[in-house]
């Protein structure tokens, strides 16, 4: 059906998740703030309000990868919007904590759905020999994003307000719904050969894309530390006014490097990427854990946006790679689960760790984790990649 990698339905689905994602990075700067604000909660509250859509996400996506591989992926996706424009509606509604807590972990679920839905529909549409180069592509929508989201979520903040944030994120779902519209409908994959149905948590988890997505988990508590805690660590370094700055060249590094790396791993393989990029992600963290000025914080950005920026494009690639096609819904949605779980749990466990050791300490015990998750990727995957290039 799609012998192209820029299809329309390719450009409009990735318009959707940069839509969507936009939404989340925008309110995730600001709900915090707004908690303790309007209802004089905690900071632990305030930070419950915003991590608790990712519980919410969660479970959108434990449920959506089962149910894409069973329905039309569009209609999925459709729902999941409509249900978000509804949750985005509830924020000017919000009169109580409670209720604020509710709406959020509402809002998680419709994202973990619809985004889902974008992340299946497009790799059941990129061509199979530009699958890294295309999902790479796919994936500069939620880099984009996180780097134009929380600029505009501050912005509108100080000017308009929260009321003039949750507006703006209600056009801009609404925006999305339009745009999805127009997204063809595609076809069902085949059902499977094999009989017996799966139960239990086979069902909502697929086993072929368990070993990446563990890799996964693992790189998101690291970058977890650089997303929860940078702000705090630049301010206390005199460095807050750079540290604006940082997303920007994060997200201008990985735009620049993913045309480029997404070929690499179509034409010489995924250990040709993963390898090299971790690694990048390694001296940046050390080299963040370093930093003595705006000069090295720059480049601290530079190299995790090349390193982790392309990781996890790459590791969805291997995840839907090494699963059936027609399972490519449940693959992405056991992959996102693994990459959010770990950034979901980062912040928390990490918060224990920083009184013993300290911010610069942590990124360097980060850049450790990584190490280790380079190592666990050879052996989970990088190993067989290779011996099955060398017989090829």
């Amino acid at each position: 059906m799609y012998d192209k990698l820029w299809s329309k339905d390719f450009i409009f689905i990735t318009i959707v998740n940069f839509l969507m994602y936009l939404i989340h990075y925008a309110l995730i700067v600001s709900i915090t703030v707004f908690t303790i604000e309007k209802y004089n909660a905690s900071e632990s509250m305030g930070g419950l309000a915003a991590g608790i859509f990712i519980i919410g996400m969660l479970f959108g996506r434990l449920f959506a990868g089962r149910i894409i591989d069973n329905m039309q992926p569009k209609n999925v996706l459709l729902g999941g919007i409509l249900f978000s424009i509804v949750t985005v509606a509830f924020y000017f509604a919000i009169h109580s904590l409670i209720i604020l807590m509710i709406v959020r972990l509402l809002h998680g679920v419709a994202f973990g759905l619809s985004s889902t839905a974008t992340g299946t529909m497009s790799s059941r549409i990129i061509p199979e020999n530009r699958k890294g180069e295309g999902i790479g592509y796919y994936a500069l929508s939620v880099t984009v994003a996180s780097a134009i989201g929380p600029f505009a979520g501050i912005i509108i903040n100080q000017n308009l307000g929260y009321q003039g944030n949750f507006l703006l994120c209600l056009i801009v779902i609404l925006l999305a719904f339009v745009v999805a519209l127009s997204i063809k409908k595609l076809p069902l994959s085949k059902p499977s050969t094999d009989k017996t149905r799966p139960s239990g948590i086979q069902a909502y988890v697929q086993k072929e894309a368990l070993p990446i997505a563990m890799v996964a988990a693992l790189v998101g508590i690291a970058y977890s530390s650089v997303l929860s805690f940078m702000t705090v660590f630049t301010a206390k370094i005199d460095l807050a006014a750079a540290s604006s700055f940082f997303f920007i060249v994060y997200a201008v590094s990985t735009f620049v490097t993913r045309p480029i790396t997404g070929k690499i791993f179509d034409q010489y393989g995924e250990n040709k990427i993963m390898y090299p990029v971790l690694v990048s992600f390694i001296i940046g963290l050390i080299t963040l854990g370093m930093t003595n000025g705006s000069i090295v914080l720059f480049i601290s950005a530079i190299f995790i946006g090349i390193g982790y920026g392309t990781v996890i494009p790459s590791a969805q690639a291997i995840a839907i790679q090494q699963s059936p096609k027609e399972k490519i819904g449940l693959a992405t949605s056991t992959f996102y689960m693994f990459a959010d779980l770990g950034a979901g749990i980062g912040p928390f466990i990490l918060g224990f760790i920083i009184p013993f050791i300290g911010y610069r300490y942590l990124y360097i015990v980060m850049g450790l984790l990584v190490i280790v998750s380079l190592c666990v990727y050879y052996f989970v995957h990088g190993k067989k990649a290779s011996q099955q290039q060398y017989n090829t």
